[in-house]
């Protein structure tokens, strides 16, 4: 079947790559940018119906991030983070849902998940409080999706949640200043004493074993789909799609090039260049195959209403990690052999080599840690993880 919205998002890439430079320097999407995606539809993708989402096959959704990711890894991630959000909202209760998109169902939501923030029970909800950084995209968002501890009446904590916040309830401060993912805009979220409604708060407890209360209205397979396969699958997405934009580049800047070092000789002719390019390739493919392999595994058995396997929610992670790996040691490959053209600043494959390297580092592409969760489960220990 054909991936319409992908079919819409093409014939931008070429402005979407035209911009690249720009969104790096700026440190932010432009403007333009994002409403070109809005327009071809990529935020809808996984918006529940109700508010005229698509509630796509999330296979398509990240078929579509890797190939914006291949010409701007910071436009591809922000694209990926933006767009499950629209999922994570549809978990919240109606109330708070009809809160976001009620009156626009355009609205975007970023997010921060570090339990930074601080919640009190008051009368009618919490009040909170809490500085948050990371939360990409934050500038073209009205809410934010915020992590916070709920504070017991003697000062301990007592559960961690995730809270819906209003642009009114809280400031973004411009702190963003990296070598990679520059151009995502991931700025710190502060709240100072903002009251919260119930209904905008979620348990991750409740969230990671599929009993959102978002629930009860959003009856579609994707809703019974694991915040851990979707969340960590698109901060993957991104990378592999930034492997291939690089394996492109490389290639279109290497096929003719001409050595005037080590004897001279066309590249191409280069056997040690020929053979990495294939490893690169491989690799890529890997990702690709394993990582799309798991959630098409997983959005059948939503789509079935059957359980999720644990077996099969901690292959995800093993092979999702291992897809960022795959991708980062592609990179790597192309990166050396390209020689000291790869150095100049600004060109696709040093580009790419800074933001996905900068990708790798976010905690759903802690690869030892996942990793050691399926070993785990493969010894028959008991595991326990918010993020399987």
């Amino acid at each position: 079947m054909s991936n319409e919205v992908l079919e819409k998002v093409r014939p931008l890439l070429p402005g979407i790559a035209g911009r690249a430079p720009a969104a790096d320097e700026d440190r932010r999407i432009p403007a333009e940018t994002v409403a070109e995606l809005a327009g071809a539809g990529v935020f809808r993708m996984l918006q529940p119906k109700r508010y005229g989402g698509a509630e796509s096959d999330p296979v398509e959704f990240y078929e579509v991030v890797r190939e914006v990711s291949g010409v701007c890894g910071s436009t591809g991630w922000v694209a990926a983070l933006l767009g499950v959000h629209q999922w994570q909202v549809g978990m919240f209760a109606e109330a708070a849902q009809d809160e976001v998109w009620g009156s626009d169902p355009g609205t975007l939501v970023s997010s921060s998940y570090a339990p930074m923030g601080r919640l009190t029970p008051v009368e009618g909800g919490y009040e909170m409080s809490g500085r948050w950084s990371f939360s990409s995209g934050c500038d073209h968002a009205s809410w934010a999706v915020l992590g916070a501890v709920l504070v017991g009446a003697e000062g301990r904590p007592v559960d961690f949640l995730s809270v819906l916040v209003p642009r009114a309830d809280y400031r973004i401060e411009d702190v963003w200043d990296v070598i990679g993912l520059r151009g995502t805009g991931s700025n710190d979220i502060v709240v100072e004493r903002a009251f919260v409604p119930e209904h905008r708060v979620m348990r991750n407890y409740e969230q990671s074993r599929l009993r959102g209360p978002g629930q009860k209205v959003n009856t579609g397979p994707l809703y019974r789909m694991p915040f851990a396969t979707l969340f960590t699958s698109a901060i993957t997405a991104p990378v592999i799609g930034m492997a291939e934009g690089c394996h492109r580049a490389y290639l279109a800047a290497m096929r003719d090039r001409v050595r005037l070092s080590l004897g001279g000789g066309r590249f191409a002719e280069d056997q040690f260049a020929q053979v990495a390019v294939a490893r690169a390739a491989s690799e890529i493919d890997a990702a690709v195959l394993q990582t799309d392999r798991n959630v098409r595994e997983v959005y059948g058995h939503a789509v079935r209403g059957g359980a999720i396997p644990m077996e099969l929610r901690l292959r995800v992670r093993r092979d999702q990690v291992r897809g960022t790996e795959r991708a980062l040691e592609a990179i790597d490959i192309l990166f050396k052999t390209a020689g000291g053209n790869s150095l100049r600043r600004g060109n696709p494959v040093e580009r790419a080599w800074r933001d996905a390297h900068a990708g790798s580092v976010h905690v759903a592409n802690d690869v030892e840690r996942a990793l050691a969760l399926y070993g785990r489960s493969e010894f028959g220990l008991r595991v326990e993880d918010d993020l399987i």
